[in-house]
Formats: structure tokens, C-alpha cells, sequence
């Protein structure tokens, strides 16, 4: 590709950024930089990012609102580096839209390899709507259904029962994409982060787990007591719900 992957990344401390921006720069990608909230707003509405990396311990700042005003106006993927014992503010992290974490010391190739199986997965989502292009100018207004909620998979959006947008990141639509494919089948955690285009994780890796409970918050009636994504236990999850395929003439599609 001639244009470089764009990466901003977010970090107070001069150290910690300068060897982000080494290790990234050297590995190919555009790399800018932000110290502060106001610093990666003003980046997000000047540049188009494919990845933020995003401290959530910037000084006087929290990260964790910092996520919260990116995923206000972006869905572009967010990598946490959070310290060994920050567990609850890495699944708060998760839970407001942030995509992966590393922790901190973190050992460089775990980094490279972080952020790239997140690019992969990114890509991935996007990639289920420009694969196999229809035939016909009337097929490009199919979508799929499932208990009211309308999926346009050639726009990445997820509208929901009242007509509004659920506001799914890159990485919610791919793990999405996943389950509406293999409707009432059961996949493990080790399908799901295959399919998603993840790298290998540990029992007591809980990413998969928190970006199911993130989705279910999007797209269930009731996040608390699931009905669509249904938990296996002891072995994973599954789309308990039939999905239709139907065709629009033009334009969004009314929720069902």
C-alpha cells in the first residue's frame, strides 16, 4: 500500500510515547501524537486514524473519559495500555468502546502484534461489505433482521428497534458479523478470536467475554437477561436468534 497506516497515540508521559512512536514508526505506520483530550480531538477532526493507542492514566486526565469523547465522534479502533493492576478500569475500558489492551512493561513484538491482529479485525469487518459486490443495483439494498434490528452490512451500520443507529465500533461489528454468519451454532472463545481475526489468548483473558457483554448492551432488548447472544457455559457463546435476509429498493431500511 503506498498510503501508511495512520496510528495516533496517546500518552502524557515523553518516555513511554517517544518509544510508541519508534516502534510503530519503524514498523511502517504514520504515527502523530496527543498529551490531553482537548490534543486528541484536535487530531481525530484534522487526520482520519486507522488505530489510537490511549493511556488511561494521562496525568490530570483519565483515559477512560478520554474513550468516551473519542467514541462520541469516531469508531476507529482503540488500543489501551493500562498498568498490570488497573483490571477494573481495563474492563471499564472495554466496556465503553475501547477494542484491546496492553499492559504495562510491555514487551515490544506484543505490541506489534496487538495492534495488528486489531487492524486485521477492522479490516475484517470491512471487508463483509465490499466482498462479492451484488449483481444488481437493487441487491446493494439487502440487510439482514433479527428481532427488529436491521444490520446494512455494506454500510457497517446496526440500526436498532426505534430507527436509530447502535453505535457499534469496527470491532462490535466484526465479532456481530461472526454470530449473524453462523446463526444457533456454538462457537468457543478460541473461534470467536479466530474468526475475528484475534491473537491467541489465555484462560484468564476475559477480552472476548467483555466485548460480548459490550455488544449486548448495542443489540439486546434487555443486556441483563440476553435472548439474542446466549452464554454456552464452559464453553462459549451463540446467536440464539433466526436472521432474515431481505431487500430494500433504496436507502436505510426501517427497523422491523
Amino acid at each position: 500500500m503506498s498510503e501508511k497506516t495512520a496510528v495516533l497515540v496517546v500518552e502524557d508521559d515523553l518516555k513511554i510515547r517517544s518509544l510508541l512512536k519508534n516502534l510503530l514508526a519503524g514498523d511502517g505506520f504514520d504515527v502523530r501524537e496527543a498529551e490531553t483530550l482537548s490534543g486528541t480531538l484536535a487530531a481525530l477532526a484534522a487526520t482520519h486514524f486507522d488505530l489510537v493507542t490511549l493511556d488511561l492514566n494521562l496525568g490530570g486526565e483519565s483515559g477512560l473519559d478520554v474513550a468516551r469523547e473519542i467514541r462520541k465522534v469516531s469508531t476507529v479502533p482503540i488500543v489501551m495500555v493500562t498498568g498490570r493492576d488497573d483490571v477494573i478500569d481495563r474492563i471499564v475500558g472495554l466496556e465503553i468502546g475501547a477494542d484491546d489492551y496492553i499492559t504495562k512493561p510491555f514487551h515490544v513484538r506484543e505490541v506489534l502484534a496487538r495492534i495488528h491482529a486489531l487492524l486485521r479485525r477492522s479490516r475484517n469487518a470491512f471487508t463483509v461489505a465490499i466482498e462479492d459486490p451484488p449483481p444488481t443495483s437493487e441487491a446493494q439494498g439487502e440487510f439482514l433482521c433479527f428481532d427488529g434490528v436491521s444490520v446494512l452490512p455494506d454500510r457497517m451500520e446496526v440500526i436498532d428497534r426505534d430507527g436509530a443507529d447502535c453505535g457499534l465500533t469496527s470491532g462490535d461489528f466484526a465479532l456481530l458479523t461472526v454470530f449473524l454468519d453462523r446463526p444457533k451454532r456454538v462457537l468457543s472463545r478460541d473461534q470467536l478470536m479466530d474468526l475475528t481475526g484475534g491473537i491467541e489468548w489465555s484462560p484468564l483473558d476475559r477480552t472476548i467475554d467483555n466485548q460480548v457483554a459490550r455488544l449486548r448492551k448495542k443489540i439486546e432488548r434487555n443486556p441483563s437477561q440476553p435472548k439474542l447472544i446466549k452464554t454456552v457455559r464452559g464453553v462459549g457463546y451463540t446467536f440464539a436468534f433466526d436472521v432474515e435476509r431481505r431487500s430494500a429498493p433504496r436507502g436505510q431500511p426501517r427497523s422491523a
